[in-house]
């Protein structure tokens, strides 16, 4: 699906825009990282399909796991011929599978076909959670003020189009609310620069136990695990929220320093690497930054179908220094319902795009798997999460 931008758009030799609007991928001699625009003309998506802003940097293979004989860090991983057995999603189909295979890869749920979740499912399934989002702000709560949308030519040009801030009014009183609260009160446990590892004190990992157990009691998460329950992913509520926690606060390194990110920080709370921003994509870690003085808003170059909350804008913006080229975000959104959806398409559809449908209208997350680590029986880490296409 591609993004139908709402401001004029200019066609390019490329084609027309994504949201996040470059990727880049490795030849097939694997010694070649080229970026690339992903255009009409693309037959398919191409493999492996990396951010070019570095989120989700590759590993050598050989760095992934110790033992190319077995499935432990590589459950669902794409096709490699040069691997001695395979433990993706057809190597049952084929009599290829690592010997392991079973023991390891039967929680990820696509190791029986009957098992799969279907696109038609998740879309049901995402329609049902965007109804039950009862937090989410109303049409009064919020005012934006999206003010210049520009060609995605311009991103690169790191110029200030909208001399506004993008919110003029939010009703602060959502944040009274328990989910906002819990989730707020993470967003100041990390350090933004990636190398620096991050020690918890007792206090914020309560914070992050307060915050599961604060979303875990709304309807949108209890449609979530409801509907995972019921495709034998997980068979006690205990096993769901354990398994939330590590994949999304896990910590891993992105940097030198060991346990310097993780799924959370990387996608609600945002990272600076190399001098850029990454990750970053939460309307309340936006909005209490810009409040701040901390976040400058630049311009943006969509702004979704939705006419009433939660709805999608990708911006351009520059966070303390910092420049972010296209940063994707629900704006409007419960912490619920966001850490909902992201955790739906990871764990459906991990390293890839995850088609949902909210309130009648087509929309994609596109996840990514931490590869160099792994935890349980070679359960991988959220990476990032984000939205990358709506069509109207």
């Amino acid at each position: 699906p591609f993004l139908l931008p709402t401001c004029p758009i200019q066609q390019t030799q490329e084609g027309l825009f994504t949201l996040d609007h470059q990727v880049a991928f490795q030849d097939r001699d694997n010694t070649q990282l080229r970026s690339h625009f992903v255009s009409e003309e693309d037959p398919k998506e191409p493999e492996p399909f990396l951010e070019l802003e570095g989120e989700t940097e590759e590993a050598p293979a050989a760095n992934l796991y110790s033992a190319p004989d077995s499935c432990r860090g590589r459950c669902l991983e794409a096709f490699d011929k040069h691997h001695q057995c395979h433990c993706n999603a057809r190597c049952r189909d084929f009599g290829n599978c690592c010997e392991d295979f079973e023991s390891l890869c039967d929680h990820e749920g696509f190791s029986h076909s009957s098992d799969a979740i279907t696109k038609e499912e998740l879309q049901s399934i995402s329609e049902k959670i965007y109804r039950a989002d009862t937090n989410k702000a109303r049409k009064e709560d919020i005012i934006i003020n999206s003010q210049n949308c520009i060609s995605p030519s311009e991103t690169r040009d790191q110029v200030d189009h909208c001399p506004e801030p993008l919110f003029s009014y939010v009703n602060e009183e959502l944040f009274s609310k328990p989910t906002y609260t819990a989730f707020i009160n993470l967003l100041n446990n990390y350090q933004r620069a990636t190398g620096r590892g991050e020690h918890f004190s007792a206090q914020q990992l309560a914070e992050q136990d307060a915050f599961l157990r604060e979303v875990t009691k709304t309807a949108v998460m209890k449609e979530l695990y409801s509907f995972l329950r019921d495709q034998n992913r997980y068979s006690s509520e205990q096993e769901f929220v354990n398994d939330l926690k590590n994949m999304w606060f896990g910590l891993y390194s992105r940097g030198n320093d060991k346990g310097d990110s993780s799924g959370f920080e990387h996608v609600f709370s945002g990272e600076v690497k190399k001098g850029k921003v990454t990750g970053f994509h939460n309307w309340i870690r936006f909005y209490m930054q810009e409040k701040e003085g901390l976040v400058d808003y630049y311009s943006h170059i969509y702004d979704g179908p939705w006419d009433s909350y939660p709805d999608v804008l990708a911006m351009q913006f520059n966070w303390d220094g910092y420049y972010k080229e296209v940063g994707s975000a629900f704006i409007g959104s419960s912490p619920e319902f966001e850490f909902a959806l992201y955790s739906l398409c990871f764990i459906a559809r991990p390293g890839k795009v995850c088609q949902l449908s909210l309130g009648g209208y087509p929309l994609a997350i596109q996840t990514y798997t931490w590869d160099k680590s792994t935890y349980g029986n070679g359960k991988k880490y959220i990476a990032t999460a984000y939205v990358v296409s709506s069509t109207q």
